[in-house]
């Protein structure tokens, strides 16, 4: 830049919204939002998340509904976590493997409801166990191998309910490449998997954890499987591995504190990458602006076109319904 002031002013391009808005170099939009949806398998349509004011667990029918009104907001794909009753809890997960269960009746009745609009389900077995790992325990220690096939069997579950994107969250070893070898033994070839490829032992998971009711079953921590906050490079190499064993996306998760990891791996690999803005990144948010700390709509926006900014192919985020009525959808 060789112009000096005042042949170059800079506030030039900022003086009226107009410009502002011609010149902006990334945008926000619906399209760009998978919204995570917690299904419930009891009868009351909607029970609120005390640690997520705004957010509520849906029932099956409840669900249909949401798919309607992404459909309808421009909302291009739900994300779905379960909630069940801990009395079907048990150490190996059983009840994720139930064909007539609780995801796989979510899955078809949001498909029945918006067929346009993708479904995304969560491969781990966190929500499903009495320990609430996100894999099989043997002697205190999550054993690798055995919990892979495990969610290879859940994934397929999954894909014959209709789900059109499995994303592991698990953070085993090898368990994209056994997925995909799944899929394509059981004739799934369309079905995408979007790999939690950067998934953080991180602090900002606690409220969805009371939303999944995973909180009070959780034994010790999960620091053996997820990724050290520390690591960068180590982020690299995770998604290298789950891009050679056939996943289509990847993730990084947490959102915010994590968008250097969005901007590596985008610049590495040129893949489309996603974030999570997680629930405590959420909570967070709402709590700042119940407490009249933050401008609720401003906030919300600016939080969001952050992770576009980064190089986020799209955002999950409780916040989608909210931001796209901002957008104006």
């Amino acid at each position: 830049m060789t112009a000096r002031f005042p042949a170059y002013r800079p506030r030039r391009l900022r003086q009226a919204s107009w410009i502002r808005s011609l010149i902006a170099e990334t945008t926000l939009r619906p399209a760009d939002f998978i919204w995570p949806i917690v299904v419930h398998d009891g009868q009351e349509d909607r029970i609120p998340v005390a640690s997520m004011p705004g957010v509520e667990r849906l029932s099956v029918r409840a669900v249909a509904e949401a798919a309607r009104q992404a459909r309808d907001l421009g909302i291009p794909c739900i994300a779905l976590f379960p909630h069940i009753d801990g009395a079907r809890k048990d150490a190996g997960g059983s009840a994720a493997f139930d064909s007539a269960g609780l995801v796989p009746d979510a899955i078809k009745a949001a498909k029945d409801a918006a067929p346009e609009v993708g479904v995304m389900c969560d491969v781990a077995l966190d929500c499903f166990t009495n320990h609430g790992h996100d894999g099989l325990l043997e002697g205190g220690r999550i054993v690798n191998d055995a919990t892979v096939e495990a969610l290879v069997r859940q994934a397929l579950i999954q894909a014959e309910a209709g789900a059109d994107i499995v994303a592991p969250s698990d953070m085993m070893d090898g368990r994209v490449g056994a997925i995909r070898a799944g899929l394509e033994g059981a004739g799934h070839h369309d079905v995408m998997i979007l790999a939690y490829a950067a998934k953080y032992a991180s602090a900002f998971y606690g409220p969805y954890r009371d939303a999944v009711g995973s909180a009070r079953a959780l034994s010790g921590d999960k620091k053996t499987y997820q990724m050290d906050p520390a690591n960068t490079d180590e982020a690299l190499r995770e998604v290298a591995l789950d891009l050679a064993e056939g996943a289509d996306m990847v993730m990084v998760k947490p959102g915010m504190p994590y968008l250097d990891i969005v901007r590596r791996v985008v610049e590495r690999f040129a893949v489309p990458t996603f974030a999570y803005q997680v629930s405590g990144e959420y909570s967070m948010i709402r709590a700042a602006v119940a407490n009249g700390w933050l401008d609720e709509e401003r906030a919300i926006l600016e939080s969001l076109i952050a992770f576009k900014r980064a190089g986020c192919a799209g955002i999950v985020s409780y916040f989608a319904p909210q931001a796209c009525r901002l957008l104006g959808a």
